[in-house]
């Protein structure tokens, strides 16, 4: 497992600009809770709850037994659990995943596997209310 902020592990990807915070690598297996605020990257395994308030990518070799909430999920290995974007789900060719998912905006790849229920929600969006007093014509 490696950690830092030099490393441009998102290239090709579609990372996040802010570069990767962490890293899992192959052969690395944790159990429990991740929260994370940046870009984390798993191509090991992970069983357990996964929190983010910016992007997962999950390697061709990743394995993920959790149920997911993220503003950007990048999936190009396997998923078992339901996956919740606020922003962004991308699927890409080599993705495996087995649950149900709920995001604004869905890309699916030719190849990806998806068993499960989509659920397409509008963004996240400010929302007026008429204001008692307010303009009259």
């Amino acid at each position: 497992m490696g950690f830092g902020r030099g490393k441009d592990e998102t290239s090709g990807a579609g990372g996040s600009p802010a570069g990767l915070t962490a890293f899992i690598d192959q052969g690395s297996e944790f159990e429990g809770k991740l929260s994370f605020k940046d870009t984390v990257r798993i191509d090991g395994s992970f069983t357990g709850e996964i929190r983010s308030e910016n992007t997962l990518i999950v390697g061709e070799t990743g394995e993920i037994h959790a149920q997911v909430h993220s503003k950007a999920v990048l999936v190009s290995g396997t998923v078992v659990g339901d996956i919740f974007a606020t922003q962004r789900l991308t699927l890409h060719k080599t993705a495996r995943v087995q649950g149900n998912i709920e995001a604004p905006c869905l890309v699916v790849e030719d190849g990806a596997v998806l068993n499960g229920q989509v659920k397409m929600t509008r963004p996240e969006a400010t929302t007026l209310k008429a204001v008692e007093g307010g303009a009259t014509r």
